[in-house]
């Protein structure tokens, strides 16, 4: 995080583009070709005699009176136009900068526009598209002194050349609109033939009125409109005390719609509303109207570049200013009415309290994916991206584009850079940040309407990988911050929606506690690798929040809700019905329920469906869901339904969603809650094991179980840890098979993952406790909650150790310290100081090698093979050679997406967030290494495939025996007792039931 350092201040002048320029010049003389080009593509494979396709490039001529010059190639049409008119330019030797006109000559044009707009001559005006000319025929159908009195309020919004003189006057116009006022007021007020209102009056008008036959032809191009318009907007009062209500406008055909806004707030006419800017997208016509200041608000001395606004004088309306990043004083009105360049009639739409909610969840990242979603009260904005397919909703890149279009900043630029496979895998290894040459660098480029990242080809080699750092600029190319992730990725769009998704997660935690310490906030922006500028950061986007302190915390995510009986180590008050299937939900896969979320009053006398889907997809372990949610679907099966409550969340998200508002409103004048109902209609496997399962039956995760239960056997063990035992599934299977074991035990740093395995155990346990089970055996049972690169002595010497694959291989996301910011988030795994993964209260799903970086599968084949010392180590792992078997029914299936295409001629991982898949010469080398170091004999072996069949097994095997017996063993956990786990459930068979 940057708080410090100079900024640039020096006022930017808005310039012309070349092709703006050479029309200036020479107008329809210019003569602009554009055609396709062909360049040879290198395609990775030296003496492939199939003809690849290159990219689409276009190569634009420039004809003019004395000359034609050619660009070079360019992926878009419109930068080979660009580039063809730079050209002409130079060699016209006309330099741009010097080409803008000066405040001075702005002016003077200001002033040209201003009376023309009201001059004879520009009585075309009248008749022409525009919303501005629908504006002048309104003001000649008003009555009495106010005819033909044109509100300068309209000829602000409505112009964009006035308003673009007046940001080459004076470019703080932007964050002080009533300049704009100021300026054309002033330029009104010395012209002769034009009247400026009085004080208080925004409004100029001519002095001699138009001829009758301007007015008899304007009025003729009216629409008989026989019946008077109905709208709904918004009535905002100043006070926070007052509620926000509905009002209706209802405008005659001959009626002036801003009279009746004005009469609503209490005005006398039209000339005394003030008008913001547009709210949402750029084609929309919903404003915020509201009373100008009786006292001349505006200084109107000589000094052009240094006029300002003085103080309003009237009370800052703060939910109407949070809306619209703008300043709003006094009541306001809410509306989206107005004339579109589309006709001559007046558009409108209803603005209704629900349309004023949803825009107020939408001013933070994770409210504007709610509403993509539909899902207002279900869905959360992921923590994590995973794969294109698996994304439902918004794209990252596009909320992020979305959220600096809202407040008024630049389009977010992306920097991609691809780095070949050999330098990304050493930079894997070094874990230190991805520096690429200057030649494999991309330049940057601002972001357009095509929402593209140019990447050149040339550099994207075969088994390249791919970073992506993310620079966001306020309208004045300011920096307000960068992101750089130090992650790689396979995919460029991997690489560019993480990024996106990394800054979107920063901005909901930050603007959901804007005032939190510098130490918190230095440590937030850390942990999203986020360096910010706070002072220009809090001017453009802190400011449009933090004006609204009354709704700020309650509105915009500061409070978190509370859960009533539901929380993820309790299920007591859960109710879930129908019978287990046996198809559970995994971190991964996709799941579809139906739900509906309803209002209901204490004691469920009355019930308000607030929202409900029928097919509702989302992926597990991302956070794609509100965590209790997720929290219920995890303990369900197929074919099961569940039903749940909740406290109330922000009373916002509930407005947002309810379908009739009214009883919503009613409702939440008495003690109420939400009640979920849930069926969990489909699980879809994570790609893995799809892959695994339309190859071996049985599938290779029931193999592997098959294989320990063999050594178990085979060894008389009485004992067995799960090393990443996640959700405890190895451990579940063991309890089908009659075996020697006595003492189970799993470590995970998932609490989650824990909470089901201690669940599901603990069920099979009891239930399994008839004599003749296969479980009787078990004695004890123990779930901890650490890392396995901390030792705790409570796990030495056990007879058999494991570190499988489990049936899922996915890393979910970790969970920072509550104190500081209580909300999840996504990390990269890594080593902390402390020798364990990622942060000491964070979590993963489990630890098997190919998660980690190679140096880590060392270490804690070091740490379990040096300190806990168990009589055998059986570790598995995917073998890469194998994945030309498991993925070739994929090679040909890629013709829409390049990437995948590229991907698809050499073998990908079986899955996204896998760190490495070894071959069977890596996997021998690094095991044969660890048992020479620590004293154990290695033997190799594998499930799926065959030993003397290429390519091997699709799981290889590596099994660890220790050669002697220390005799150190003997009473290690009395004298060297080292208790650094936390025990999360235990039982035991001789206690009773009650008591585990």
């Amino acid at each position: 995080m940057e708080t410090g350092g100079s900024l640039v201040q020096a006022i930017r002048k808005p310039t012309l583009t070349p092709k703006a320029i050479i029309h200036q010049k020479f107008g329809s003389k210019a003569s602009y070709t554009v055609e396709e080009v062909e360049e040879p593509t290198q395609n990775g494979c030296p003496g492939l005699a199939i003809l690849q396709k290159g990219p689409c490039l276009y190569r634009c001529s420039l004809e003019l009176p004395d000359f034609t010059v050619v660009s070079g190639s360019f992926k878009k049409k419109k930068d080979a136009e660009q580039s063809a008119a730079q050209i002409a330019l130079e060699k016209l030797g006309i330099n741009l900068s010097a080409d803008s006109p000066t405040a001075e000559e702005a002016w003077r044009e200001l002033i040209a526009r201003v009376k023309y707009i009201f001059s004879i001559e520009g009585a075309w005006f009248l008749s022409a598209l525009h919303p501005l000319s629908s504006h002048f025929k309104a003001a000649l159908r008003r009555v009495g002194d106010l005819n033909a009195s044109v509100p300068a309020s309209v000829i602000a919004i409505c112009d964009g050349k006035l308003n673009n003189l007046c940001k080459i006057i004076n470019p703080t116009v932007e964050s002080h609109p009533l300049l704009v006022l100021s300026y054309i007021m002033r330029a009104a007020a010395g012209l002769p033939e034009l009247v400026v209102g009085a004080e208080g009056q925004l409004s100029i008008w001519r002095k001699d009125p138009y001829p009758p036959n301007v007015i008899e032809s304007s009025i003729s191009q009216q629409s008989d409109v026989a019946e008077s318009i109905t709208t709904m907007a918004i009535y905002i009062p100043f006070s926070p005390e007052k509620a926000v209500e509905p009002v209706i406008l209802n405008i005659s055909s001959t009626g002036y719609y801003l009279d009746v806004i004005a009469q609503i707030l209490g005005l006398s006419d039209a000339n005394m509303v003030l008008i913001s800017r547009t709210i949402g997208k750029a084609s929309s016509e919903t404003r915020f109207y509201f009373a100008a200041p009786k006292s001349y608000p505006l200084d109107m001395s000589s000094d052009l570049l240094n006029a300002k606004v003085v103080p309003f004088g009237g009370p800052l309306n703060a939910r109407a200013s949070s809306l619209c990043g703008q300043d709003i004083y006094g009541d306001s009105i809410l509306a989206s009415i107005g004339y579109t360049w589309k006709g001559q009639d007046i558009f409108h739409e209803d603005v209704t309290l629900q349309s004023y909610y949803r825009m107020l969840i939408s001013k933070i990242p994770r409210g504007v994916y709610k509403l993509s979603r539909e899902a207002i009260l279900a869905a959360e904005l992921p923590l994590t991206f995973t794969t294109k397919t698996n994304w439902k909703g918004s794209f990252p890149r596009e909320i992020l584009s979305s959220f600096c279009r809202q407040y008024r900043l630049l389009e977010p630029v992306f920097c991609v850079s691809s780095i070949p496979l050999k330098v990304s895998s050493e930079l894997s290894r070094s874990n230190n940040k991805p520096e690429v040459s200057e030649s494999a660098e991309q330049e940057r480029e601002y972001a357009n309407e095509n929402e593209s990242v140019d990447v050149d080809p040339k550099l994207v080699v075969l088994g390249s990988s791919f970073t992506c750092e993310v620079k966001i600029y306020s309208k004045c190319q300011d920096l307000i911050l960068e992101c750089a992730p130090n992650v790689l990725y396979k995919k460029q769009n991997d690489a560019v929606q993480s990024a996106s998704l990394k800054v979107l997660s920063w901005l909901n935690a930050y603007l959901k506690d804007i005032d939190m310490s510098l130490e918190k906030e230095k440590q937030l922006a850390n942990v999203f690798d986020i360096k910010f500028y706070r002072q220009i950061f809090f001017k453009e986007v802190v400011k449009c929040l933090s004006v609204c302190n009354c709704q700020h915390n309650e509105t915009l995510g500061g409070k978190e809700p509370e859960l009533n009986g539901v929380v993820e180590n309790d299920a007591s008050y859960i109710n879930i019905e129908g019978t287990d299937s046996g198809l559970c939900p995994s971190n991964g896969s996709l799941l579809c329920v139906c739900y509906s979320v309803s209002l209901v009053t204490k004691g469920e006398l009355q019930k308000e469906l607030l929202e409900s889907i029928e097919k509702f997809e989302f992926e597990m372990g991302t956070g794609a869901v509100i965590p209790c949610l997720e929290a219920v679907v995890s303990q369900m099966s197929v074919g099961q339904s569940a039903c749940f409550y909740t406290e109330l969340p922000p009373e916002d998200l509930v407005l947002a969603a309810a379908k009739d508002l009214a009883n919503a409103l009613a409702f939440l004048t008495s003690p109420c809650c939400l009640e979920y109902s849930i069926i969990l209609l489909q699980v879809t496997e994570p790609p893995e094991d799809r892959m695994e399962q339309a190859l071996f039956n049985p599938p290779l995760s029931k193999q592997r179980v098959e294989y320990a239960v063999q050594h178990i056997k085979e060894f008389c063990a009485t004992s067995l840890v799960d090393f990443g035992c996640g959700s405890g599934s190895l451990l579940e299977s063991l309890l089908e098979y009659p075996t020697s074991l006595e003492t189970i035990a799993g470590v995970d740093i998932s609490q989650k993952s824990l909470s089901r395995a201690a669940k599901v155990l603990h069920s099979k346990l009891v239930m399994k406790s008839d004599f003749d089970a296969p479980s009787r055996s078990i004695k004890s049972a123990i779930l901890f909650d650490g890392s396995i690169t901390d030792f705790d002595s409570r796990l030495c010497g056990f007879d058999l150790a494991t570190c499988l694959e489990l049936k899922l291989t996915y890393i979910c996301s970790i969970l920072l310290p509550s104190p500081v910011f209580g909300i999840y988030f996504p990390l990269d795994l890594s080593l902390d100081k402390s020798g364990g993964f990622g942060f000491s209260s964070g979590t993963t799903a489990a630890y098997v090698i190919e998660h980690m970086e190679e140096e880590q599968a060392s270490l804690f084949g070091d740490i379990v093979l040096s300190s806990f010392r168990p009589r055998i180590l059986i570790v598995s792992t995917p073998n890469y050679e194998y994945n030309v078997v498991l993925q070739k029914s994929n090679l040909t299936s890629h013709e829409d997406d390049p990437e995948e295409k590229i991907q698809s001629q050499s073998c990908k991982f079986r899955n996204h967030d896998h760190k490495f898949e070894w071959t069977r010469e890596q996997f021998q080398h690094w095991a044969s290494e660890l048992a020479v170091r620590h004293k154990y004999r290695v033997e190799f072996s594998g499930v799926g495939g065959a030993v003397d069949l290429e390519p091997g097994f699709a799981s290889q095997i590596a099994v660890f025996r220790r050669v002697f017996l220390s005799e150190d063993d003997v009473g290690l956990k009395d004298e060297d007792s080292v208790c650094q786990y936390k025990v999360i459930w235990e039982w035991n068979r001789s206690k009773p039931p009650l008591t585990n």
